[in-house]
């Protein structure tokens, strides 16, 4: 791989992810009341808890795995030491996370830089054995819905991506991207009508039995999240595949490189909004995907105009001068 080249398709694919994780992340970071049974705000609380909530962390993840290969991988090209590298990186990761986590109780970056200490060793371990024990780990902790665990063998998966070399040969693959996509979208059908048969009427805040009841219906969701994520990232693979579809979608791969700017960011705009409009405990389901819609038009235009003008979003940047004790260049040259 060229040592320098960014790898387009994982920042579309970072966008995408981001996109889906602020529309769960508002909903306890403004206290949203669960809904009235037969209400449009029902309606959007099934539609979440069938397609957005254990879907779209699952793909940030993953890809963090796939980045963490990439990085050792190319330090290590250049001659530097990318473990010694990398652990600056996660180190720098978990203290942003402890900032973070006081705005916001049960936020990522914390458990990524815990997670990223756990799969170092698994970097030089053969691609086939990280494959394997990452997917039967996956479907054990998914089986018993235990979310937070299911962190490491989704990063295990993106190593083996990495070592597999996916992202960098899409092209030359696209038949297989598209029979895995079609398989994907197959048990993804089959999974959610499964899933849909246990939708709550009262969303957990009635009797034990209705709590109970949500509860199961959530559990289902957490198994299949990983099929349903698997489906959605090979979609879009496959329609960014057309130069068409590239430049439509060309803001969301720059929302993507500023990944770790937008994700903090996004918090700020929701807990600003929350504060000024006085939303805590206020603002409806509905409302909420409102308030989301707002911020998706805020941060894809401010990402768009950033990187015409500087190489790095502002926290990558600063991200970057811990990891390599260097302070790069962070305007774009205007030489031609």
């Amino acid at each position: 791989m060229e040592l320098n080249k960014r790898i387009d398709m994982l920042d579309y694919l970072r966008g995408f992810a981001l996109m889906g994780i602020i529309l769960v992340n508002i909903i306890p970071l403004l206290s949203v009341k669960l809904p009235a049974p037969h209400t449009i705000n029902s309606s959007y609380w099934r539609f979440l808890y069938l397609f957005v909530e254990g879907r779209f962390y699952t793909i940030f993840t993953f890809l963090f795995g796939v980045g963490f290969y990439i990085f050792i991988t190319r330090a290590n090209a250049k001659g530097r030491n990318g473990f010694v590298l990398f652990l600056r990186r996660i180190a720098a990761l978990f203290i942003i996370g402890l900032v973070h986590v006081q705005f916001h109780p049960g936020e990522a970056l914390t458990v990524y830089a815990i997670c990223g200490l756990f799969i170092l060793p698994f970097y030089n371990v053969n691609k086939m054995v990280n494959l394997v024990f990452g997917t039967v780990l996956l479907m054990i902790l998914g089986i018993v819905s235990f979310k937070l665990f299911m962190v490491f063998p989704l990063m295990l998966l993106g190593i083996a991506a990495g070592q597999y070399r996916v992202f960098e040969n899409l092209r030359q693959h696209w038949k297989t991207t598209a029979i895995f996509t079609g398989v994907m979208f197959l048990l993804s059908t089959s999974a959610l009508m499964y899933q849909y048969q246990f939708i709550p009427v009262v969303f957990g805040n009635g009797s034990e039995g209705d709590y109970q009841e949500t509860q199961h219906f959530l559990n289902i969701g957490i198994t299949i999240g990983p099929i349903i994520s698997a489906f959605y990232m090979g979609l879009m693979i496959l329609l960014l595949q057309f130069p068409l579809v590239q430049k439509v979608l060309s803001p969301l791969k720059s929302y993507g490189r500023m990944a770790l700017t937008n994700y903090i960011s996004q918090t700020v705009f929701i807990l600003l909004a929350g504060k000024m409009l006085h939303l805590f405990n206020h603002i409806t389901y509905v409302q909420s995907l409102y308030l989301c819609l707002a911020i998706y038009f805020v941060q894809l235009i401010f990402s768009t105009i950033w990187l015409r003008f500087f190489r790095f979003g502002p926290l990558e940047w600063m991200w970057r001068v811990v990891t390599y004790f260097e302070i790069p260049p962070l305007k774009k040259s205007t030489k031609t």
